[in-house]
């Protein structure tokens, strides 16, 4: 970014304030943070989302887990779409870390989610206020957590609960498997598989075929937007940008997992082509573009550091089931990850977070330390330790 487009962001950024001074400088001074063990760096990104939970105490939304931190708004309101899936995050991580204390924190996002469920099954969009609209891919998140609540949490009702919203959304699927109702910005996206995967897995652990159907026949229809080299047509959240990296490791594991799931070759096949796309696109630090265009170039200035998380563990499921061998990808992606997180051990807004892209004035979730990036770069570090 020019030094005049930077000095020219909105005002609605305050980069006079004192604090996000020194977040800015730090990027532009100190770019890489220590390295430690996988726990270290799990704890303290644990840590930040435990916090990112307990500011919304005592509020309407209690329970759930603060979208992020901003330049812009500092806490924001719980997020129901990603505490849904922080739900499996804390459940895998409180064994690692030997905090108990994980699991009640996950109980307490699915009382709240369960909590605001609409009576037709869908589950309100954006942060749950007055007037939101459902949204396809908001409401299958949610439905990663429900389905954890039931197999991990043993919580019956949490399956019926994500019966109810796998209804919904067969309710506003079209004959060949894509969404065009309810879906955000009113566009199609291919990275809704990731909620495909969630239905999926619903419909298998209730043995609901219906559910199964459904899934499928969206997976389909999403394989039908992937070119000969991997990448994937409308999978930006508008029609005139690029996807970033986050929405391309989306669409990747949403096909990925539902072909283990299914045991589907074809859907694997899809995943390991777009995964050794962006592998091959891996720079010598460890890094990826933050969006990529139709021929895998791109134009972008940052790293998107939620979608190097995504993508990391994404090659490590993959070498996890033995379809490609990805083990230096991941380490240099971890590598890099976790020199862009700051551990300081005083609970201020940035210990332990990540943030939404590198260097922090990056184009996605610019000036914010988004939840869901936490979530992401503490999966990688699990399952890179499971691999292990």
């Amino acid at each position: 970014m020019s030094l005049t487009k930077f000095i020219s962001l909105p005002f609605r950024y305050k980069i006079w304030k004192p604090l996000h001074i020194r977040l800015i400088a730090n990027d532009f001074i100190n770019p890489k943070q220590a390295e430690h063990e996988h726990s270290t760096h799990l704890n303290a990104a644990i840590n930040w989302l435990c916090r990112a939970q307990d500011i919304r105490e005592g509020k309407t939304d209690s329970g759930g887990v603060a979208a992020g931190w901003s330049f812009e708004d500092s806490w924001l309101p719980s997020y129901p779409e990603t505490s849904g899936y922080i739900v499996e995050t804390f459940v895998a991580a409180s064994p690692l870390l030997n905090k108990p204390e994980l699991l009640e924190r996950a109980n307490k996002i699915l009382d709240w989610e369960l909590s605001i469920q609409n009576k037709d099954g869908s589950f309100p969009g954006h942060f749950g206020e007055a007037g939101s609209q459902p949204v396809i891919f908001n409401t299958g998140q949610i439905m990663h957590g429900l389905n954890c609540g039931y197999s991990e949490l043993q919580r019956t009702e949490c399956l019926e609960a994500a019966i109810n919203a796998g209804k919904w959304l067969i309710a506003q699927q079209d004959a060949d498997g894509c969404w065009r109702r309810s879906t955000h910005n009113g566009i199609i996206h291919t990275y809704n598989t990731r909620a495909t995967w969630a239905l999926l897995q619903t419909g298998l652990l209730a043995k609901n075929q219906e559910l199964i159907d459904a899934a499928t026949k969206n997976l389909d229809w999403a394989l039908g937007q992937q070119l000969d080299n991997g990448w994937f047509k409308n999978n930006a959240f508008t029609t005139d940008a690029e996807p970033f990296t986050h929405t391309i490791a989306y669409v990747i594991r949403g096909i990925l997992e539902s072909g283990l799931l299914l045991n589907n070759e074809t859907y694997i096949a899809s995943a390991v082509k777009a995964a050794n796309a962006l592998a091959s696109l891996q720079k010598a630090d460890g890094s990826l573009a933050g969006t990529y265009d139709q021929n895998w170039q791109t134009h972008a200035y940052y790293v998107c550091l939620t979608g190097l998380a995504q993508t990391s563990i994404i090659w490590s499921r993959l070498t996890q089931a033995k379809q490609v061998a990805l083990q230096p990808n991941i380490d240099k992606a971890l590598s890099f990850l976790k020199q862009k997180q700051r551990i300081t051990n005083d609970s201020s807004v940035y210990d332990g977070a990540i943030a939404g892209s590198f260097p922090i004035w990056g184009r996605y979730s610019m000036f914010e330390y988004p939840n869901w990036a936490a979530k992401f770069f503490a999966d990688a570090l699990i399952i890179d330790h499971i691999n292990q």
